[in-house]
């Protein structure tokens, strides 16, 4: 090795053991690296920032907005009411969303497959109350496993297709890679189903602020509209959502009547219903129960991008002591809506429009987000720490999900490659306000994509350098030696560890060529070396980086680097040792 190829891996080596050592977040190791590698002269400066316009950037930022667009929508939340209400082992919980997302990812990209269920195991997460650091990871790597059964499920099948066709004239077909991919996906499911709790339970660093606001008495008010879901169901039915977290402390029907709202008693259409509860069951109510939210006038498409919630406490001197929002005309006066009241140690019963405030009481307004604090001030409030309040927000159903499906298609039939459908779904789920446009800022996990873009001109110093040209030639070397089964398990193992650096894409077209002359040259069949080459580049387990599903868990899950090994290192152990045997039945060497 020359002396630009040994500094090379050695600024990956240095890289690697400071992920590991975890003292240094893994965004500012990346960038570290970057610099160290720029001063030794392995990456040219004109190539410092290539990756920030890297097509992984932008399939993981992009799905990334995506995905908080559908968790937006309230549709994760119905279909987890109506087909997994009492799901509440982490077991299970894991079993049912490795093998969903495994199924997508054999049809669709994978990353859009599991940004489809990651609002799922959030929720999941929340019904059961732990962490979803227990679900993402093995989501992450279902869905790996899962693109390995068909020749659309990830590149490097479609890739070895391409180079199977060049040195025989003839590609892998469709389903020539379900076989083996469908034994590897059995048998990693059921390891990732009963050895989940091998994961550390992490959150992501702000996750306590939600906690530490901890007001569950809010009362809010919506109206039954004639579509409502809600229509002809008990309290006790229309309750099921909340799961506890709520309840209807009365029901208005018709002037100046109320109904005791008894678990039998039926809600029908004009219904107003009083309900007390956690903000966040309150609004899964008023979602699932597709309800008109009571406020004193609702705002035009064109303001709902700008207009949010907030939290403030009815300060000692505030103007708003004594008066209602019915008698301080708070929209016509002011231009913001009164969502919901708590009264701490009190149970409300009363309508919020006539609902006369007192000092302590902690409100919840509806307006422009720019006006708000100062209107605060006004009003003599003092805002509560800014977290996120979905009630009385805007909701587009099927926008997201449709827009998603857009993406998914044209990438599946070829029209356009994935950064630009999951680029193109992310815009248009801003241009449709699936999500309004401050919440993309926040959704875009700003540490994740300095990360990638950091690492990819300092990884791919490895092939710029010639050091992959080194290690291809020393494995031709070493498997001469070897049996059969032994050389195919060199092949894969070492696809397994260059992809981490190179990428899965990369990594089959370095080591294709490669597997398939160290065949032939070994009297072998070439069919077994190149799928194993597809699994070995498909199958990162061991890194955040290796892989853009892993890498957008990261955030969510609150990972650090070496949390991926724990898991993902047996898993790699059981993909060798059943993928070899697999391969030599399904794939004679001979």
């Amino acid at each position: 090795m020359n002396t630009e190829q040994i500094l090379a891996c050695a600024v990956i080596g240095a890289m690697m053991a400071a992920f590991l050592w975890g003292r240094l977040r893994y965004d500012l190791v990346a960038a570290l690296a970057l610099l160290l590698a720029l001063a030794l002269g392995i990456v040219p400066f004109e190539e410092a920032f290539s990756g920030f316009s890297d097509d992984i950037v932008i399939i993981v930022g992009s799905a990334l907005v995506v995905s908080a667009a559908v968790s937006r929508s309230g549709l994760v939340e119905h279909a987890l009411n109506k087909w997994a209400p009492r799901l509440s082992s982490t077991g299970a919980q894991v079993a049912l969303l490795t093998g969903l997302v495994a199924l997508l990812s054999a049809f669709v990209k994978n990353i859009g497959a599991l940004a489809i269920l990651i609002p799922v195991a959030f929720q999941f997460a929340k019904r059961s109350g732990t962490s979803p650091s227990g679900l993402l990871m093995p989501m992450a790597f279902a869905s790996l496993l899962g693109g390995l059964m068909t020749l659309v499920g990830t590149s490097p099948n479609v890739i070895v297709s391409r180079l199977r066709a060049e040195l025989t004239g003839e590609p892998f077909r469709m389903f020539d890679f379900t076989p083996v991919g469908a034994i590897l996906v059995g048998a990693g499911l059921v390891f990732l189903a009963f050895f989940h709790w091998l994961l550390p339970r992490r959150e992501r660093t702000s996750a306590g602020l939600n906690e530490a606001i901890n007001i569950k008495n809010y009362l809010a008010e919506a109206r039954i509209k004639p579509d409502s879901a809600a229509v002809g169901q008990t309290v006790g039915e229309f309750l099921k959502p909340a799961e506890g977290a709520a309840t209807v402390t009365s029901i208005v029907r018709g002037p100046g009547r109320r109904i005791t709202p008894l678990p039998d008693a039926t809600l029908k259409e004009g219904d107003i219903v009083l309900m007390e509860g956690d903000p966040n069951a309150l609004d899964s109510l008023v979602a699932e129960g597709d309800l008109a939210i009571a406020r004193d006038r609702s705002f035009t498409d064109a303001q709902s991008a700008e207009i949010g919630a907030v939290e403030a406490v009815v300060g000692a001197n505030s103007s708003l002591i004594g008066l209602s929002a019915q008698g301080l005309a708070l929209h016509d006066r002011f231009g913001v809506n009164l969502l919901a009241v708590s009264r701490q140690g009190q149970r409300l019963t009363e309508r919020l429009k006539s609902l006369k405030l007192r000092e302590g009481d902690v409100i919840v307004l509806q307006g422009d987000r720019e006006r708000l604090p100062a209107l605060l001030r006004e009003f003599g409030c003092l805002p509560l720490a800014e977290r996120t309040i979905k009630l009385g927000s805007v909701r587009r159903g099927l926008v997201p999900l449709a827009l998603l499906g857009v993406a998914i298609a044209l990438t599946t039939l070829g029209i356009a490659p994935v950064q630009v459908t999951f680029f193109g779904a992310a815009v248009g789920m801003v241009l449709f306000r699936a999500i309004p446009l401050r919440e993309v800022y926040h959704a875009l996990d700003g540490p994740i994509l300095v990360m990638l873009a950091a690492l990819i001109p300092v990884s791919d110093s490895l092939r710029r350098t010639g050091a992959t040209e080194v290690a291809a030639a020393f494995l031709s070397d070493l498997g001469g030696a070897l049996p059969g089964w032994g050389a195919l398990t060199l092949i894969l193992v070492a696809a397994m560890a260059v992809t981490p650096f190179l990428n899965n894409a990369a990594t089959v077209l370095v080591m294709g060529p490669i597997a398939a002359g160290f065949a032939t040259g070994l009297g072998y069949r070439p069919d077994a070396f190149l799928m194993a080459v597809a699994i070995g580049a498909g199958c990162d387990f061991l890194t955040p980086i290796g892989h853009q599903c892993n890498t957008l868990v990261m955030g969510p899950g609150g990972y650090k680097f070496g949390d991926y090994a724990r898991l993902g290192a047996p898993l790699s152990l059981i993909v060798i040792l059943v993928a070899i045997p697999a391969l030599m039945l399904i794939w004679p060497l001979r």
